[in-house]
């Protein structure tokens, strides 16, 4: 009875499959550049080493690719560019992701180093004044004992 309500997963046409492949390869190496518009609705993924390309127009739901020699764009079903997006959108935010925790690490770092100086330096400064009280013991304990003659 329930299996009317289960949703069906959704089979891509043998194109809409090779550009999702093509796409997600992309998407795994480091240096494939992404960068988006979303307000525009659009992305681009950018390799340069590969000499390729790709443009997605979210709003209008087109995929350009492009590499050296040839530039093919195609519009394509709404849900395949949504689930393209998808993948491109959690490949960017895995990316902020490990950039952010960088930061996080190298801030946290530079605060431990930055409070292990400051306790150093508080100790220094404790043992100067320290020193600093002796001698000035010192030289009053000798003021004290002499006598001045009028």
């Amino acid at each position: 009875m329930f299996k009317l309500f289960k949703k069906k997963p959704r089979e891509y046409s043998k194109i809409e499959n090779h550009i999702f492949g093509i796409i997600t390869e992309l998407l795994k190496v480091g240096s494939t550049d992404i960068n988006c518009d979303e307000l525009g609705g659009k992305y681009y993924l950018s390799n340069e080493e590969q000499h390729f390309k790709v443009t997605i127009l979210g709003h209008d739901n087109v995929i350009r690719l492009t590499n050296t020699r040839d530039s093919v764009a195609e519009k394509y079903d709404k849900i395949f560019v949504e689930d393209v997006l998808k993948a491109v959108k959690e490949e960017k935010h895995r990316r902020m992701e490990v950039v952010y925790d960088s930061i996080t690490n190298s801030i946290e770092k530079m605060a431990e180093r930055l409070h292990n100086t400051l306790i150093e330096s508080n100790s220094v400064v404790d043992s100067n004044e320290q020193e600093n009280q002796i001698v000035r013991r010192l030289e009053t304990k000798h003021i004290k004992n002499k006598k001045v003659n009028y």
